[in-house]
């Protein structure tokens, strides 16, 4: 059963109807897993009890510069604010003591030396890699808020970025087989994917217990599924990414906000025959997109969309759990 989307009004991206049956671009997030992660995230603050502090010895542009911040608070987003707007607003990651990449918007726990990295950088290999995993994470923040309940939208995962593959993935399961998207379907999508980025949303990071996470994932059965195996290779805890309030598994880094993220296609739909059970059809969801700082002629992006269309060839999400965990949950 296919699943149909009336025509798009215009490119003022503007919906001209509400779209039919099963795919719709009205919210139905649940801000339930969004409401754990705060009231988490509030009382891990609550806990850190007495302000210590500890020097940050930021590596850079526009100066080398020592930041005397507060443990387990400061962010290197913090510290970015204090060296200027352009760093703050630019940085997709940060690089502590030269080896450890560190998401934007965590906390830091110790002294160290600070790099942030963007993705103009001469080596932008780790940047990256942290653009592609945040583009399947707000693809899946997309699809969540796309499809109404009937049509038994469950989100999977998405496999470790691979930028060689040259398309960005995230899985998921429909209650309906045979659904081929059209033109306009999959370019609604994309300009989901741009209205969330000119919103300028953070992305934030957060370790959990695995009671939590499967209280998190209580309407996911495919991803409680999995915290038990992502739980045992992080020390009892699982990592997971809120957007709005959007909130998924990742072992990260991500970037630091949804503005960082510019031209975007979602380019494709690959059925998963092989992973069907009853009443679940797997499906790849498959785009690229470019950073807002970077911009290229639309010939050579063009290229990059019909690249991106081939099915990309990471795990797929009917291998065992156990032995691609480290692979599935990027």
């Amino acid at each position: 059963m296919s699943v149909n989307l009336h025509k798009i009004k215009s490119p003022t991206i503007q919906l001209h109807h509400v779209v039919k049956k099963h795919f719709s671009l009205a919210s139905r997030v649940s801000t339930k897993a969004s409401e754990l992660f705060s009231e988490e995230q509030r009382r891990q603050r609550e806990n850190v009890g007495r302000i210590e502090k500890i020097e940050i010895r930021y590596l850079g542009l526009p100066q080398d510069t020592s930041l005397v911040m507060n443990r387990e608070l400061s962010t290197p987003y913090d510290c970015a604010r204090h060296i200027g707007e352009k760093y703050f607003r630019q940085s997709a990651l940060a690089l502590l003591d030269n080896k450890t990449p560190w998401d934007m918007r965590r906390p830091l726990r110790d002294s160290c030396t600070l790099q942030l990295l963007n993705f103009t950088s001469p080596e932008p290999h780790i940047a990256n890699k942290v653009f592609w995993r945040s583009c399947s994470f707000l693809l899946g923040a997309v699809l969540q808020s796309s499809f109404k309940s009937e049509a038994g939208l469950h989100l999977h995962s998405f496999p470790k970025p691979n930028i060689k593959s040259g398309s960005f993935v995230h899985d998921i399961v429909l209650a309906k087989e045979n659904w081929e998207p059209t033109v306009p379907e999959l370019r609604a999508l994309s300009i989901e994917m741009i209205k969330l980025s000119q919103k300028e949303l953070p992305i934030e990071r957060l370790d959990v217990d695995s009671q939590l996470a499967t209280e998190m994932f209580h309407d996911n059965p495919l991803k409680r599924e999995q915290i038990p195996s992502v739980a045992s290779q992080n020390n009892g805890q699982v990592t997971v990414y809120r957007v709005g309030d959007h909130v998924d598994i990742s072992k990260g880094p991500m970037m630091g906000s949804t503005g960082l993220l510019g031209r975007c296609t979602i380019s494709a739909v690959h059925p998963i025959k092989e992973a069907n059970e009853d009443g679940k059809y797997f499906y790849r969801m498959q785009g690229v997109a470019l950073p807002a700082v970077l911009r290229i002629h639309h010939f050579a992006y063009a290229i990059l969309e019909n690249r991106s269309r081939k099915l990309n060839p990471a795990k797929l999400p009917n291998e065992p759990f156990e032995d691609a965990v480290a692979e599935q949950v990027a």
